[in-house]
């Protein structure tokens, strides 16, 4: 357990940097929102989702609106549907206690770094765990930093910030490449994204993006194992 815990925490600390800048941004955008140091931190144990939290912070309003609040954050953490049903291998033979304190911590980053070390390695749950802490203590540090110092930063997208975290997710969705079975999956997935991107208001687009391409995935593989 410690063994896997501390090797899944180290394997994320080149990611947490860019977690941590990502934070920054949500820091910055939270302190001029009238969030409270506080709350903030509630926010970040409680949700642990990037996205989730940007999506609370632009909808913070007095009094907040608690029912708009829980249907956009459900609708944007529905990727992790996905998310779960991909760690199935991970977490075979254990118990559904055990899988919902593991998979508290996942975010897309430690769950990437996970998959791509499970292809080539046998690990255990405790190295996703290892790797969401990792990412907690970054992210906290990144918008706990940006709440308290954000009015030295006018506006935070100026630096470019925001971006950081998809240029080092990009590299680590590209670690799942296998060739060109991959190419098909990935256009759908991609296109599917934009097209929903622009005909369903929301952040429905990244559950529906990604479920478009995982069924293509499947269909592959189930025609690939039909052909052997």
């Amino acid at each position: 357990m410690k063994a896997n815990f501390i090797k899944g925490f180290y394997a994320n600390i080149p990611v947490g940097f860019s977690v941590m800048a990502y934070g920054l941004v949500l820091g910055i955008l939270a302190g001029n929102k009238g969030v409270t140091f506080f709350e903030l931190i509630l926010m970040n144990l409680a949700t642990f989702a990037g996205s989730a939290e940007f999506l609370m912070v632009e909808l913070w309003n007095d009094p907040l609106p608690f029912v708009q609040i829980l249907i956009a954050v459900f609708a944007v953490n529905l990727r992790y549907l996905l998310v779960g049903a991909s760690l199935t291998p991970l977490f075979k033979g254990r118990s559904v206690i055990h899988k919902a304190t593991m998979m508290h911590l996942v975010a897309d980053e430690n769950w990437a770094v996970t998959m791509s070390r499970l292809k080539n390695e046998k690990i255990t749950p405790y190295f996703l765990f290892g790797g969401g802490i990792c990412l907690l203590i970054f992210w906290t540090i990144g918008t706990l930093s940006g709440h308290q110092f954000g009015a030295l930063i006018s506006n935070p997208y100026s630096l470019a910030l925001d971006f950081v975290i998809i240029i080092i997710f990009t590299g680590l969705a590209m670690s799942f490449y296998e060739g060109k079975s991959s190419i098909l999956p990935w256009a759908v997935a991609g296109t599917m994204a934009y097209l929903f991107f622009i005909l369903i208001p929301g952040k429905w687009y990244i559950v529906l993006g990604g479920l478009s391409g995982s069924l293509v995935y499947a269909y592959q593989k189930s025609q690939e194992a039909k052909n052997e």
